[in-house]
């Protein structure tokens, strides 16, 4: 193990004394905090209860690491690259306004880093958007982190509405945009940069209002993610979900619980929705990963080709970092709702 890892486990019983001690009802500076932070400087050391876990800062942190695309966007979209130490698991190129800020901070790996890999940038937070960084086969589980002394932050996308059981995420109720706003919130709370936190909930609630849904009937949509035997196609309640009702749309398979369930193509052409939203994936691992190979799919197969959104090639393309909950749910929705207008 690296030797900063080595100092990390040597203080480990301290740390955990300092942070049970920060933690009591009795410590008139401690508080828990929730979504609804107050205006103001942070007062630490608090307590955040996030995702079912109290988690405690002693100060703001200056070495996060980020764990997912979503995480890193969020962080650095309140002006945060200077307090990151390191970041990972990444879908597409970072967000061009956003690009300058991500080239000061190291990635530590294309994918999942290991434990070890983290430690060794000795993080004061580590954050995550993905319900599978925070397990033992993955990176680690936060109990772990937590007994390191090392404070974690779990998206509120990935618990708010729904059940995790290990990586496994079952959606309760839909996501709404109120949950990225909260994370904005909650993270600009946690670095005490809670004007700029608020500064970019109100611009991104700007462009939402502006992102107008198309006048007339509600047109129907369906998410087309990968796949080519058994497409992986959007379920009710995550971040298409949302889309669709932000826009006015109705999802096809509104019914289906999981966020990407593979729906037979019979199913699809029954659907036969207006509009085919079709992801463009920069990480190509399987066939239907490309948009190219989706297109030349839909046009080829005799079933597909029928459909009227193939027919009239109403194709609305969104990447796959904008088809998960974070930062660029805004430019979704933005473009969901040009590509419908646009395809009326």
């Amino acid at each position: 193990m690296h030797p900063r890892s080595l100092r990390l486990l040597a203080a480990l019983s301290t740390i955990a004394c300092l942070v049970a001690a920060c933690g009591g009802a009795d410590t008139p500076e401690s508080r828990t905090e929730t979504s609804a932070s107050v205006p103001g400087k942070t007062s630490y050391p608090f307590t955040l209860e996030n995702c079912g876990v109290a988690v405690t800062f002693d100060k703001a942190p200056t070495r996060a690491v980020s764990l997912y695309q979503a995480s890193t966007e969020i962080l650095l979209s309140l002006g945060l690259a200077d307090r990151m130490a390191g970041t990972s698991t990444w879908f597409d190129p970072v967000l061009p306004e956003l690009a300058a800020g991500n080239a000061t901070v190291p990635r530590l790996a294309d994918n999942d880093p290991s434990l070890e890999t983290v430690l060794a940038t000795e993080p004061d937070l580590v954050t995550s958007a993905s319900a599978h960084t925070f397990t033992p086969a993955v990176v680690a589980e936060r109990s772990r982190f937590a007994q390191l002394g090392v404070p974690t932050y779990q998206s509120p996308s990935v618990c708010v509405g729904a059940r995790v059981e290990g990586e496994t995420v079952t959606r309760t109720a839909p996501l709404t945009v109120d949950t990225l706003f909260q994370e904005i919130t909650e993270l600009a709370r946690i670095f005490d940069v809670q004007e700029r936190g608020a500064r970019l909930v109100d611009e991104l609630k700007g462009r939402l209002a502006a992102a107008t849904a198309p006048a007339g009937a509600a047109p129907t949509v369906a998410f087309w993610f990968s796949g080519l035997e058994a497409p992986y196609m959007a379920g009710c309640c995550s971040a298409p979900g949302l889309y669709a009702t932000e826009v006015g749309a109705r999802n096809v398979f509104a019914e289906q619980r999981e966020d990407w369930p593979e729906i037979n193509w019979e199913a699809v052409v029954a659907a036969d929705p207006d509009v085919l939203v079709l992801a463009d994936l920069s990480r190509q691992r399987v066939d239907g990963d490309a948009l190219a190979t989706k297109i030349a799919f839909l046009e080829s197969n005799p079933a597909t080709s029928r459909m009227r959104a193939v027919r009239d090639k109403r194709y609305v393309v969104l990447t796959g970092s904008e088809l998960d909950p974070g930062i660029r749910e805004i430019d979704a929705i933005e473009k969901l709702a040009a590509g419908l207008a646009a395809n009326r």
